[in-house]
């Protein structure tokens, strides 16, 4: 069960570096660990790797966290999300989950210049159901509890 404790702690911290650690390890597969540090090559590498959190939710969505929002009541989850469609990036969505929703956490790690061009759907953001070809997307309507 994840809790604040999760990701303000330790395990998150964690969840991050190993898939960092697990990125290089398979790009510098010849560098031992005990010497990444001593390597420029790997230091560079390192630096430039982008990571991405993705949460899994019991309703069947998915966000990506843009940044995390550390607010007094620790009760729930807070943080900006990561817009998939171009137009809703103009603004910011904030988002506030009960940590008893979130199924699954995913870190992905990625060398910035070998980022795959099809990343992962976000279902946190409803295609359009207007038109069957409109590819524009709406923030997900608040469940009715």
């Amino acid at each position: 069960m994840f809790n604040y404790d999760w990701f303000y702690g330790a395990p998150y911290k964690q969840q991050r570096d190993h898939a960092s650690e697990r990125c290089i390890a398979k790009r510098f597969p010849e560098v031992e660990r005990d010497q990444w540090d001593n390597s420029e090559e790997v230091c560079q590498f390192r630096d430039d790797l982008v990571l991405r959190t993705l949460l899994y939710l019991r309703d069947g969505y998915s966000y990506e966290v843009k940044e995390f929002i550390d607010l007094t009541n620790k009760s729930h989850l807070v943080f900006e999300c990561e817009p998939v469609e171009e137009h809703y990036k103009v603004g910011a969505f904030v988002v506030t989950l009960p940590f008893e929703e979130i199924v699954r956490v995913e870190v992905f790690a990625v060398h910035a210049n070998e980022k795959p061009g099809d990343w992962p759907q976000i279902t946190g953001f409803r295609h359009n159901t207007d038109s069957a070809e409109s590819s524009s997307r709406m923030p997900a309507q608040p469940s009715e509890s």
